[in-house]
């Protein structure tokens, strides 16, 4: 017959060899858990090199818009400068020809019709 001692000796080992199978079931899982997330962090990595791939491709062709309409407006300027200059002509005469009705007609007022502003649309 088996003393108290002994019976508690094997109820510890088979608590032991339990405890040892259920470690090794959560370490495989574990394990296979890991490899997943290996699997997904290599997949993330391949995605944003190509989107930093993307990325910089789109600020070079940014860059290149952003050039195009600086030079486009640097051409487009002397234009406009013009189209100014013009208008300063044409305020400058009609003064010139108010003044000179007023001179002539005994200064009486000459009123003229206000206009609305020239807009110019660039294309």
């Amino acid at each position: 017959m088996i003393s108290i001692f002994g019976w508690s000796a094997v109820v510890v080992a088979a608590a032991f060899v339990i405890l040892v199978v259920y470690l090794i079931l959560t370490l495989r899982k574990v394990m296979a858990t890991l490899a997943e997330t290996k699997e997904t962090l290599s997949g993330v990595r391949n995605s944003v090199n190509g989107i930093t791939d993307e990325a910089e491709e789109l600020i070079h062709t940014a860059n290149q818009i952003s050039d195009d309409v600086k030079g486009k407006m640097e051409a487009v300027d002397p234009l406009i400068e013009s189209a100014h200059d013009v208008g300063d002509m044409i305020h400058d005469v009609t003064s010139s020809i108010k003044r000179t009705a007023l001179q002539k007609n005994g200064r009486k007022t000459i009123r003229a019709h206000e206009s609305k502003p020239v807009q110019v649309k660039l294309k």
